[in-house]
Parts: structure tokens; sequence; C-alpha cells
């Protein structure tokens, strides 16, 4: 991800979660880190971005910052590819755990986060802006 693709981001940031949506300046800033200790893809199709995610890295731990795709363009594989690169990235940095947390009312992707091996390890209370718990989970990679 790059500065220039930053206009499309925001308007799938502002779709995907209209309650606590990142701003600009905070993706701005995100970016501003890359590649020191972040990692942020696009996904493309027909020449539109339709998904991005990112990813923090430091020492041996990884955090899964953000992953969206489109609600029109979901059930293709376009998360599971973006979210195949983070971990990649991931260990390609010398990670050996990595965490995110997810909605509590968002069971699609607490189902995709499992199938890639993530395990529950506790909630954050009232984490979200309209107070929806978030689910922490982690996953140890392969070393």
């Amino acid at each position: 991800m790059t500065l220039e693709d930053l206009p499309a981001v925001m308007a799938i940031e502002r779709e995907t979660f209209p309650l606590d949506a990142w701003s600009e300046g905070m993706m701005r800033g995100e970016l501003a880190d890359q590649p020191r200790s972040r990692h942020y893809v696009v996904a493309v199709e027909d020449g539109r971005i339709v998904g991005y995610a990112g990813l923090a890295a430091a020492a041996d731990q990884a955090d899964v910052q953000t992953i969206a795709v489109l609600a029109a363009h979901r059930g293709k594989g376009i998360g599971r590819a973006m979210f195949t690169e983070l971990l990649a990235e991931a260990a390609r940095r010398g990670a050996v755990e990595v965490f995110l947390e997810v909605r509590a009312d968002n069971p699609p992707a607490r189902a995709m986060y499992e199938k890639f091996g993530f395990q529950e390890i506790g909630v954050r209370r009232r984490y979200y802006d309209d107070g929806t718990d978030a689910i922490v989970m982690k996953r140890k990679l392969d070393g």
C-alpha cells in the first residue's frame, strides 16, 4: 500500500467500519512506519482496490492491524490471500507469535482466523467505539 492508494483505502475503511473507522491521519501514520515496523498490502481486482490489510511487527511478535474487503468482493478468497501474505511477512520478520483483535459480533472473521490456527486468548471489554467487545486471538508461527 502506498499513499496514492489512500483515497480508495479510506473509502473501504469507512464502508467496512462505519462506527470506528480509522482516520486518514492514522492510516498515514501506519504507512510512515513502512517498511520499518509495518507491512500494508492492497488487493486489486479489475484495476480497482477492493481490499487492504496491515501488519505491525517488532522483535518476535506481530499484530494484525487491520483487514478489510469491500462487501461485494467478499467470499472470493481475497481476505484469505491478504491474510496469508501478512502471516508470511510476520515469519519473514522473525515473529514467533501473531496477535489480533476481532469484533465479538463478527463471526465470519473469527471463523476465518480460526481456520488459520488462531485461538481465543482473551476479551477486551468495550474495546470498539460502539461498546462492542474485542476477542483477542493468537497464533504461534512455525519456526
